[in-house]
């Protein structure tokens, strides 16, 4: 890509054993390829195939991006607040819902440079002012399951003020309480059969798995945990963060503070692969691509010392780890709103609190705007009716 630093990194299994490494001249491994520049925190990412887009976040700046397969280009908009995570709408691919602070907001975003309105839908975990969503996807239904996290201060996460929610079209308002206190409600997965459910809470350094219903969209009391990092002590390091799955049901665990990707059977346990990451805070994956075929990592760079930018210059990027042997399974669009809701009282529509707009042509990004003329206000108001 234009622009970019392209890195290219030849990539080995690291298995659980003494078993003699691979030939250094076996170039049939996986690779990783740095397809964008850096942001601070880049979190989150959804393939979306009926658009060949990835979207992903940069949590803290409030940035929503959206990575163009075949053109290679990045599109954002920068929302007022921390924005994660980002799904997009099962009956309109031109709306996407978003995290921002504590809130469910649906954006009609085109993934280029066609921003429409914005609505909030849902603010929850009043009790917890100072939390944020942090990790959350949509199930087969198209129901959201969006966890939060404590305040963060000095690298340190509050305890017990996370919950995990299960949003739908009926419960918005008041959306159901799947686990609670939680730290760090962080990755999601669901098996090819679609009847387990793996889930991580950073701080157990687990990942733990419970029987699913998607009919009643209902988990088990009890679960039972499938990957440990305590097991693992001196050989890996890091925190768990984000997480996928492939259509063989192995999951690929991000290390925060690991520099990796795990692969992991929750069947039997074991891990499988370790696939180095040239950033040292990695955050999520996703399977994407035309195929699914191409494992997707966000990473994150907010956290490092000016020395350590140094050591990872690529960090904050968006990395793609291609000839893996593996394929995912496609991910859940949501089907808790189809769009902005038009209201009646035309004054409603004039007057609403967060206006955005796209900056000049060149750029790419779409910022806030509170100080649009009324007249411009009008304008695109009756734009949006006729």
């Amino acid at each position: 890509m234009k622009g970019f630093i392209i890195l290219y990194f030849v990539i080995w299994s690291v298995k659980c054993s003494d078993d003699i490494p691979p030939s250094f001249t076996d170039f049939d491994g996986p690779y990783v390829v740095q397809v964008t520049s850096p942001v601070d925190h880049a979190e989150e990412p959804h393939w979306d195939g009926r658009k060949n887009i990835l979207y992903y976040v940069d949590i803290h700046a409030g940035g929503v991006l959206a990575y163009h397969f075949y053109t290679k280009k990045v599109s954002k908009i920068t929302l007022n607040g921390e924005a994660s995570p980002v799904v997009p709408a099962r009956n309109n691919p031109n709306v996407l819902l978003v995290g921002l602070n504590r809130s469910v907001v649906v954006v009609e975003w085109d993934g280029k440079k066609q921003l429409g309105d914005q609505e909030i839908l849902s603010t929850i975990s009043q009790q917890f002012p100072k939390s944020r969503f942090n990790d959350g996807k949509a199930d087969k239904q198209g129901r959201l399951w969006w966890g939060t996290i404590g305040p963060e201060a000095n690298g340190h996460v509050t305890p017990n003020e996370g919950v995990l929610y299960k949003f739908t079209r009926e419960n918005l308002q008041n959306p159901e309480v799947v686990r609670a206190p939680v730290t760090n409600s962080n990755g999601l997965a669901w098996n090819k059969a679609n009847n387990k459910m793996y889930y991580i809470d950073t701080p157990t350094l687990k990942v733990v798995e419970f029987d699913y219903d998607d009919r009643m969209g209902t988990i088990s009391k009890e679960n039972r945990t499938v990957f440990d990092m305590r097991d693992y002590k001196g050989r890996l390091t890091g925190l768990p963060d984000g997480m996928t799955i492939d259509d063989e049901d192995n999951l690929y665990i991000a290390l925060y503070g690991g520099g990796a990707i795990l692969k992991v059977n929750p069947t039997t346990k074991k891990l499988l692969k370790v696939i180095p990451i040239p950033a040292r805070d990695v955050t999520s994956a996703m399977f994407g691509g035309p195929n699914l075929d191409i494992l997707f990592v966000t990473t994150s760079r907010v956290s490092l010392s000016a020395n350590e930018r140094l050591f990872y210059p690529a960090a904050g990027s968006l990395f793609a780890v291609k000839n893996l042997k593996a394929k995912g399974l496609p991910a859940f669009t949501a089907d808790v709103a189809d769009g902005v809701t038009k209201r009646l009282n035309l004054l409603e529509n004039l007057f609403t609190p967060e206006i955005f707009y796209p900056t000049p042509k060149e750029s790419k990004t779409v910022t806030r705007n509170t100080e649009i003329p009324l007249w411009q206000t009008l304008m695109n108001t009756l734009r949006a009716f006729f």
